[in-house]
């Protein structure tokens, strides 16, 4: 029969024993975890696929001939088939009625939206324009497409004199709050260059080039875009 001390000493040295198994796991197991951070890779959409650009004049491609608006050159750069569903003016409010017929029109792959710029500048509450975007996102997925979020820059006439915009917070919010890739800085990086502007909001032709470049290789890196 085991004295009580000696009972007492293999019960702490079997806790520490399995508290150092535990501590050995979590370690083992934190690159997996680090890696489960990278960022998601989707699923890929083939080369004359319809994918729907939705926006404002942005997406329009105000100020640039037509063949030079972001999603004529996306398309030439991937081999989709991209429907430029950009309005010059919109609103989310006003982007949000149009989506429901133009899913049911193209039912494309994936939807990219760039949306929000003339909320921003007309002042309109943050908080509207969230749900706007956010059920823009849920109608997206319930449609059986997937979605990427454009970020959009928030005005500051000073930030735009330095040529330093920044996006707007909401879209990162919005992006990790329903889980989809978010095209940060792209207009932001444009719209601070006076070189690749038509005017103080619009981008040239060479704006929207580089723009469109740039949301390729990043399509590309989520596995959404074809590798060329």
């Amino acid at each position: 029969m085991r004295s009580t001390s000696s009972t007492r000493s293999h019960s702490t040295e079997g806790a520490a024993s399995a508290q150092r198994r535990r501590l050995l796991a979590a370690l083992v197991g934190l690159p997996l975890a680090a890696c489960g951070k990278k960022a998601p890779r989707y699923e890929p959409i083939p080369t004359g696929s319809t994918v729907l650009a939705l926006g404002d004049s942005l997406t329009f491609g105000s100020g640039a001939p037509a063949e030079a608006a972001y999603p004529a050159r996306l398309a030439a750069l991937t081999g989709w088939n991209v429907v430029n569903a950009g309005v010059a003016g919109d609103t989310s409010a006003q982007a949000r009625a149009r989506l429901a017929p133009l899913l049911a029109a193209h039912q494309p792959s994936l939807v990219l939206l760039s949306i929000g710029g003339n909320d921003l500048l007309r002042q309109v509450p943050e908080a509207t324009t969230r749900a706007h975007i956010a059920a823009m996102l849920v109608e997206v997925r319930a449609a059986g497409s997937q979605a990427v979020l454009i970020a959009v820059p928030r005005p500051a006439v000073m930030a735009a004199l330095l040529r330093s915009l920044d996006d707007h917070p909401l879209y990162e919010a919005l992006a990790a709050e329903h889980g989809v890739p978010l095209f940060a800085g792209g207009w932001s990086k444009v719209l601070s260059d006076p070189r690749l502007k038509a005017d103080q909001i619009h981008a040239n032709a060479a704006g929207y080039e580089r723009f469109a470049r740039e949301l390729h290789g990043f399509l590309r890196d989520a596995g959404l875009a074809p590798a060329q």
